[in-house]
């Protein structure tokens, strides 16, 4: 009769709670040997548990700051509410919280108006001045254009024609056919004209005709120039050539 050889079992090991969680030491284990892992295995299992730990612990991190941050007020780095972000207490309260006092309220006014009325008139100032800056800027172009067309020889009709608008421009428009008189019997109104006994010259006759040259260096042959000195001279001595065209028929000069 053979006899079996029967394997002596171990009862079943309880397992205490440091091997369940993880903090299980083999060399205090028995058993261990039965149940031992290669080296390497055992290396990369341990590694896999140090990295998935770091992981866990690193997300909770992270989960940590992200509540501290969306909890904490930083104060004056927060942008101001918007128009639709104020509600209407908020809006009544900030009305409310200030009243201004009426005199200030006047004084404030005041500079207003006074602010207003300095910039209209400095504005019509400025005006003012803009156009009569121009107005003169247009009459000297048109006096020097003038002068220009009466220093080529104009004709005696010419001439009349600019001593009369010179002549109502010094407010003697009633006087205009004494003055016509005057000059047509003293040089036929011709610029050129010489008195060989006299030694006068021009349309005034102004004797000597250097004294024109005190209306323009141009007098020896510009009308407009003899024009001007001769109604200069005649407003000087007679007042208007009305009156020195009386004089003129009572003595056959002036």
């Amino acid at each position: 009769m053979q006899h079996r050889h029967q394997e002596t079992r171990r009862p079943p090991r309880a397992y205490d709670l440091d091997e369940l969680t993880g903090s299980y030491d083999s060399e205090r284990d028995p058993y261990a040997g039965d149940f031992a892992e290669p080296k390497g295995v055992r290396a990369l299992r341990l590694v896999k548990r140090a990295a998935t730990s770091t992981v866990v612990i690193m997300t909770l991190v992270i989960v940590i700051v992200f509540v501290i941050v969306a909890k904490t007020n930083f104060g004056k780095g927060k942008p101001p509410p918007g128009a639709a972000d104020i509600s209407t207490n908020e809006m009544l309260k900030e009305l409310s919280g200030y009243q201004m006092d009426p005199v200030v309220a006047g004084a404030e006014a005041q500079a207003k108006r006074r602010a207003y009325e300095k910039a209209v008139a400095a504005e019509k100032a400025a005006k003012k001045k803009a156009a009569a800056r121009a107005k003169a800027l247009k009459e000297k172009r048109e006096w020097e254009a003038l002068k220009k067309r009466m220093s080529n020889n104009p004709s005696a009709a010419e001439n009349q024609a600019y001593a009369k608008k010179m002549n109502a421009l010094k407010g003697w428009g009633g006087c205009w056919g004494s003055l016509l008189t005057m000059w047509n019997h003293e040089s036929g109104w011709n610029e050129h004209a010489t008195n060989p006994g006299s030694g006068a010259y021009g349309i005034p006759q102004a004797l000597p005709g250097s004294k024109m040259a005190s209306a323009g260096a141009d007098w020896r042959n510009n009308a407009m120039t003899q024009i001007a000195w001769g109604l200069a001279y005649v407003g000087s001595r007679y007042g208007d050539p009305c009156k020195a065209w009386g004089f003129w028929q009572a003595h056959h000069w002036y």
